[in-house]
C-alpha cells in the first residue's frame, strides 16, 4: 500500500497506472470502522485498483469545537487497513495541502449549485455543511478521477448532494451507494460513535428500533401526524437525547410528504443529539 501526501506524489501515482483500468474511490474522513471497511470490500471486488483518502475537512463543519473534538486516528487507521483490507494507495494530505494560502472557505469560483439540497434537512441545521463536502470532494474527483466512488448510505443526503455535484461537473464517475452497516445494537456506525460514553452509546440502539417502529407504521397505513406523536412520544421516555427533527421525505427530490403514496418511496431521517454528539439515521421505504 503506497503512502501519498501531497498532490504532486497524487498525480505522478495516477498517472503511472495502467490504462483502462478501473479506479474504485473512497473518501473518509479517518477514525475507521467496518462501515469504511465495507466500502473498500466492495470497491476491491469491483474495481482493479482502489484509494483510500483520510482527510478531516474544515470547511463542513460549523462549529469549531466540533471540528477539533473529531477523532483522529491515524496509524490506527494506516494498521486497520493493512490488516483488514489492504489498498493500492492511502491519500493523507494535509489542510495546507488541499487549501493552500488559507483558502478555507467556499467562494464564488467553487462553488457549486445543489439546487436547494445544501439547505434542507442536515443543510438546516448546519448551514455551509454541503457546500464544504461538495468542494472537497470535488477536489478529490479532480485528482483521483475514479472510475466509481464509495459512499455509504447513512449519509442519505450526502449521496444526493453527490449526485448532484457529478452531474453539475459532468465527472465520468459512477456513484456506489452502501448499505449501513450497524453495531449489535442497532445504532449505525459512525466515526462520532467514538466520543460517546459506554452508555449513552448503548442506550443510542433505540434510535434504529424506532426507524423500524415507523416503517411498519407507514406500511399499516399510519398517518404521518400519527407517526410523529408517536416519535415525540418515544424521545421522551430517552430525556437524556434531544431531537434535532425528524423527518419522512420523497428519496428522490428530500422534499417532506405528509401523505403516503404506495407508489413512491421514501426516506425515514433522523437527527438527534446526546452528550454534544449529534447522530443521524435513515431508513428506506421502498415502493410497493
Amino acid at each position: 500500500m503506497k503512502i501519498i501526501r501531497t498532490q504532486k506524489d497524487l498525480q505522478l501515482w495516477r498517472e503511472n497506472l495502467p490504462k483502462n483500468i478501473s479506479l474504485g474511490f473512497v473518501p473518509t474522513m479517518g477514525a475507521l470502522h467496518r462501515g469504511h471497511l465495507s466500502l473498500i470490500k466492495r470497491a476491491q471486488e469491483e474495481n482493479d485498483k482502489v484509494i483510500v483518502s483520510i482527510f478531516v475537512n474544515p470547511t463542513q463543519f460549523t462549529q469549531k469545537e466540533d471540528l477539533e473534538k473529531y477523532p483522529r486516528k491515524e496509524e490506527q487507521d494506516i494498521d486497520l487497513i493493512k490488516k483488514y483490507s489492504p489498498i493500492d494507495a492511502l491519500y493523507l494530505p494535509s489542510v495546507d495541502e488541499v487549501y493552500p494560502q488559507d483558502k478555507l472557505e467556499t467562494t464564488d469560483e467553487n462553488e457549486i449549485d445543489l439546487q436547494g439540497l445544501d439547505r434542507i434537512l442536515e443543510g438546516k441545521s448546519r448551514p455551509g455543511h454541503f457546500a464544504g463536502v461538495a468542494q472537497v470532494v470535488s477536489y478529490f474527483f479532480d485528482l483521483i478521477q475514479p472510475t466509481c466512488a464509495y459512499f455509504g448510505e447513512k449519509d442519505f443526503q450526502q449521496v444526493a448532494v453527490i449526485r448532484r455535484l457529478i452531474e453539475y461537473k459532468n465527472y465520468p464517475i459512477q456513484l456506489r451507494v452502501c448499505p449501513i452497516i450497524r453495531e449489535t445494537n442497532g445504532l449505525a456506525m459512525s466515526s462520532r460513535n467514538e466520543r460517546l460514553s459506554s452508555n449513552a452509546r448503548q442506550e443510542a440502539g433505540w434510535i434504529y428500533e424506532l426507524l423500524i417502529r415507523v416503517k411498519e407504521m407507514i406500511e399499516s397505513g399510519i398517518s404521518i401526524p400519527e407517526i410523529h406523536s408517536e416519535v415525540l412520544s418515544v424521545c421522551k421516555n430517552h430525556p437524556t437525547f434531544t431531537l434535532d427533527y425528524f423527518i419522512i421525505v420523497d428519496d428522490k427530490t428530500l422534499e417532506e410528504v405528509h401523505d403516503i403514496n404506495i407508489e413512491n418511496s421514501y426516506q425515514i431521517c433522523i437527527a438527534v443529539w446526546v452528550e454534544n454528539v449529534r447522530l443521524i439515521d435513515t431508513l428506506h421505504i421502498p415502493k410497493k
